[in-house]
């Protein structure tokens, strides 16, 4: 028996590929960053005094004040299948909805299942992602609490999560200070890894989308207020979401990109000239922006849509020094600094 057919007989998915069953998956289905930043413009914005934070600017979740200590943190993703097994798909939506909570600096309460899936998809799968899901939402420290399920050509899932924060411990992409260093909670490359990489390289990329954000986001509220900004990296890259940074903050970001940590065969894939389909929107959206003396490679990690991403945090030197000496569990990695303004990101 060959090390294929032990795979079989042990794993009923074995010879599903969920990425056959949809044409984008993961973050780069988001749409293009500039198109979406223009809708949200013209959404009208709600005058509650209760909601704190909105539209006007956005953020990676809403928070609604219920009492003078307690705000609601709200959020919701979903994507297509990025891989192929339906637990790994499950997990990676789940802790990809997660990450939004903890990057405002929350934790996670409860989560309601959002899912569309092709009437003869297989119902041992949909079961294989429902359950994964439930197990990381378990670890995020929430409870799936319901759902809703549609029918749909293309298999979607994802989640709307709910969590809880103080008011006045709320973590923003604005307040980014010149002198601030950057870091980064988890290494870079889930596109160009899964697009070019192998087997191995993809199997190491799978394992790390799994891995939630919850302890960097608990490493973050310990310091207090020596975080000044923090996002989690998704669909618009290290780019994107480093240009939201600068320009909330009014600074100038800037990404060292040779000292980017990255996921095995991500880089390698980035030299050979391999590119997602979010590369050019993300490209787009930091344009008019971009100083870059990065090479090509370079700038294509920082361009490259990430599924279920590390926390960006700016803050103060002395404190990531404290979370780089890997103290806390969590491998944080020094990605670059925030200088003076105007605003605007610099690739090196």
């Amino acid at each position: 028996m060959t090390a294929t057919d032990a795979a079989r007989d042990t794993d009923p998915f074995a010879d599903l590929r969920l990425t056959e069953w949809t044409s984008c998956g993961g973050c780069a289905a988001k749409w293009g960053a500039s198109l979406l930043t223009d809708l949200v413009r013209e959404m009208p914005v709600g005058a509650d005094p209760s909601l704190l934070i909105g539209l006007a600017p956005f953020d990676d979740a809403a928070i609604y004040q219920v009492a003078p200590d307690v705000a609601l943190v709200s959020t919701t993703d979903f994507f297509p299948p990025l891989v192929d097994h339906p637990a790994d798909f499950g997990a990676i939506a789940a802790a990809n909805a997660c990450s939004d909570v903890f990057a405002m600096g929350g934790r996670v309460a409860i989560a309601v299942n959002i899912a569309a899936f092709p009437e003869h998809f297989p119902r041992e799968a949909i079961a294989a992602i429902f359950d994964a899901a439930a197990t990381v939402v378990s670890e995020a420290g929430g409870t799936i609490a319901g759902g809703h399920t549609i029918r749909n050509p293309e298999p979607i899932f994802g989640l709307a999560v709910q969590g809880v924060v103080h008011p006045d411990r709320v973590f923003r992409k604005g307040g980014a200070r010149p002198g601030d260093v950057l870091l980064l909670s988890k290494p870079i490359g889930t596109g160009l890894t899964l697009a070019g990489g192998s087997a191995d390289d993809a199997a190491a990329a799978v394992a790390g989308m799994k891995r939630l954000n919850r302890r960097a986001s608990e490493d973050l509220q310990e310091l207090g207020d020596a975080v000044h900004a923090v996002t989690d990296v998704t669909g618009y890259g290290l780019a994107g979401h480093g240009w939201e940074m600068a320009e909330r903050g009014g600074v100038r970001v800037v990404v060292h990109t040779g000292s980017i940590v990255t996921y095995p065969g991500a880089r390698e894939a980035a030299e050979r000239g391999v590119r997602t389909g979010g590369d050019r929107r993300n490209r787009d959206y930091v344009e008019g922006h971009l100083v870059s003396s990065a090479d090509a490679a370079g700038e294509a990690l920082c361009m490259d849509p990430q599924t279920s991403g590390g926390l960006l945090v700016a803050l103060d030197p002395a404190s990531a020094d404290r979370l780089t000496s890997g103290a806390t569990g969590v491998g944080w990695w020094r990605v670059g600094e925030v200088a003076e303004g105007p605003a605007s990101l610099e690739l090196r």
